[in-house]
């Protein structure tokens, strides 16, 4: 192997670097040098001079220290296969431990050192979701001209209680700035459909001038596919001609005609990286906070801040209907006090609550012609609307019943029942 040498052709004392010329004469010839005089020359400290005298180098690469060593043991246990906690992509670990161990370092470096533990690149092998790589034709929308609608469907969460709910998450994009509203639901029936398209429009302060959506139930009745236009709802296509937008229906199983919102989607699997650790409440919030930092933060596609792009768009979108058509669509919550009687009124009727909620305020909400009512955040009884006065659900009836002592332990059921039944509710 042929090797390049380090010649000294001159001796001409330039910079420090230069100092190492003169070695070969303090070795040979027992020549001594002013190393105090040379400091002052090139304005350096004499130990400096000393240290390159006798051949230092400046590494040209710079040592780094491992980032993880300090945190492998929480990453250890948060990767571990027993908690219910998943990380799909290493960016939502790195966003974990930023919001919730003070981690500073940055996230090519975080990369960079976890390939180098086997143990934690093999996990993300595992756990990273598989994705079809389609050929696509990127397009651009003018300001105001479009908003992309999507849900994040049935994700599996357990509560920090140990219960398990399946939540849904409602996004609302606009095209041109990619600022964007997400909001969490349990369900999502075309009434919070509705209430979370009027909610993201009051957000952006306008409407665009069209919806892309896919071929979800609540809109349409048949889908959109390569030989058919498929058939909007007719209540989702009254609501779009009340709020002034056309509804544009991607092709069935053709999710990149609204790429703009796919692709996003996937920075909600940072909810799964919380699982068992949070309560509804705490989720809700999570999911702001969320929406907060994407809508600040650069897109890739674009290098684009949506926050200062959607300050340019919102002037483009077209106002908000009247107040009165806006009501009908929306989800109002209610704060009421739930009687001796174990019961709430809604409309001169009175609907059943568990017992242990007496004298207690609770909120109830309308929708999907359901009476929900929540305690704090939790949802402790559903009932159907109808015309009756008094409305008990059975198992609340039985459990007022064993309290109040009012029918003998042996027969409780049978009166129950019979009770129910005259008051027009069978068990």
């Amino acid at each position: 192997m042929i090797t390049k040498s380090n010649i000294i052709t001159d001796i001409e004392i330039k910079t420090k670097e230069d100092l190492v010329k003169l070695k070969p004469f303090m070795e040979v010839g027992g020549m001594k040098v002013n190393k105090s005089q040379i400091a002052r020359e090139l304005n350096i400290d004499r130990r400096t001079v000393d240290k390159y005298l006798n051949g230092f180098k400046k590494s040209s690469t710079r040592k780094r220290s491992n980032c993880l060593t300090d945190y492998y043991n929480i990453i250890e246990n948060l990767l571990n296969n027993n908690t219910s906690q998943i990380f799909y992509y290493k960016s939502v670990l790195w966003q974990y431990l930023k919001d919730n161990y003070n981690y500073s370092g940055s996230y090519v470096n975080f990369c960079l050192y976890l390939k180098k533990y086997s143990e934690f690149d093999n996990y993300f092998k595992k756990h990273k979701p598989s994705n079809v790589k389609d050929v696509t034709v990127r397009f651009e929308t003018d300001k105001g001209q479009q908003a992309q609608l999507d849900w994040k469907e049935s994700i599996s969460f357990k509560l920090k209680n140990g219960n398990e709910v399946i939540v849904n998450v409602f996004v609302l994009l606009l095209s041109y700035s990619r600022f964007r509203v997400y909001r969490l639901s349990l369900s999502k029936t075309q009434d919070i459909l509705f209430n979370f398209l009027d909610n993201a429009f009051d957000t952006f302060g306008g409407v665009p001038k069209e919806i892309v959506t896919d071929n979800m139930t609540t809109v349409m009745d048949e889908a959109r596919t390569k030989k058919s236009p498929g058939k909007i709802n007719n209540k989702f296509k009254q609501f779009a001609d009340d709020y002034g937008f056309q509804v544009k229906p991607c092709i069935a199983y053709c999710p990149k005609t609204k790429g703009k919102v796919e692709a996003p989607m996937k920075i909600l699997d940072e909810i799964h990286a919380y699982s068992g650790t949070l309560d509804y409440d705490e989720l809700t919030k999570l999911v702001e906070k969320i929406n907060n930092r994407v809508n600040c933060s650069v897109v890739k596609g674009t290098g684009r801040i949506p926050i200062m792009y959607f300050e340019k768009e919102k002037t483009f979108l077209s106002p908000l209907p009247r107040h009165e058509i806006r009501k009908s669509y929306q989800i109002n919550t209610s704060c009421v006090k739930v009687n001796r009687s174990c019961m709430v009124s809604y409309k001169n009727h009175q609907y059943s609550v568990p017992p242990e909620y007496v004298n207690k305020h609770v909120s109830i909400q309308v929708y999907d012609n359901h009476l929900h009512i929540y305690y704090n955040t939790n949802l402790i009884a559903v009932h159907q609307i109808n015309d009756n006065i008094l409305n008990y659900l059975p198992s609340h009836y039985i459990e007022i019943a064993k309290i109040s002592h009012a029918f003998n332990e042996n027969s409780i059921y049978e009166k129950a029942k019979e009770n129910l039944r005259l008051l027009g509710r069978d068990i």
